[in-house]
């Protein structure tokens, strides 16, 4: 048992019984427990295989390689629309935990079996979403924006496409698009950390409200 997790839970505000209870059960798996990216990881021979953590809704148990789990209780579900790899089981109560203990044993086990296989998640290519006529217009009269925006990463540039597509009006998304020239003259994502502040680097924790107080 890793002593940065017995801190980490003991400080946990939100669904921190469920994410005990997941983690005796884990622990059962003789599986390794790190504490990476701010949570408990688990791992096999050096490799990641899930981890324990705890969002504003539920606890979960998420397994890097979800997607090449079985899943014959269904019970597995994306982290995010564009996520390929990873799923988690959700909890909102420890009753649901133990119902569930001898499939989330099995899950472990099926995880473990994977990665000691060497298994890979097969990469799937994601339609890039079309850039709004607002960007085009900006790029065709400003090269260094284009260039800069060209320069990140895919993911961070959907991010940032979606963004400013979301928007229903023109003059909106065309807002959208200057208030983030700035930071994408930088190089940074639309939820980077621009401040250096930042306990999660890369992405902003939010450190950056607190430069200006006492």
């Amino acid at each position: 048992m890793n002593p940065q997790v017995d801190e980490f839970l003991e400080k946990a505000k939100k669904w921190q019984a469920e994410m005990k209870l997941l983690r005796e059960i884990v622990l059962e798996c003789s599986l390794t427990e790190e504490f990476k990216w701010r949570q408990p990881c688990y791992s096999i021979n050096g490799k990641n295989v899930l981890f324990v953590s705890s969002f504003k809704d539920y606890g979960v148990l998420a397994f890097f390689k979800g997607v090449l789990l079985a899943d014959q209780a269904k019970i597995l579900a994306r982290s995010g629309e564009n996520t390929q790899g990873m799923r988690m089981i959700r909890f909102t109560n420890c009753e649901q935990i133990k119902a569930l203990r001898s499939e989330i044993k099995q899950y472990i086990f099926e995880a473990v079996e994977i990665e000691k296989a060497g298994l890979k998640v097969p990469k799937t290519d994601v339609a890039s979403p079309s850039y709004p006529a607002e960007l085009v217009e900006v790029f065709d009269k400003n090269a260094e924006y284009q260039e800069a925006f060209e320069k990140l990463t895919p993911g961070r540039q959907r991010a940032y496409i979606l963004h400013f597509s979301s928007a229903k009006h023109a003059e909106t998304r065309s807002s959208r698009i200057e208030k983030y020239k700035a930071r994408i003259l930088k190089g940074k994502g639309i939820d980077d950390c621009i401040c250096g502040l930042s306990k999660r680097m890369p992405s902003c924790d939010g450190s950056h409200k607190f430069m200006n107080k006492e």
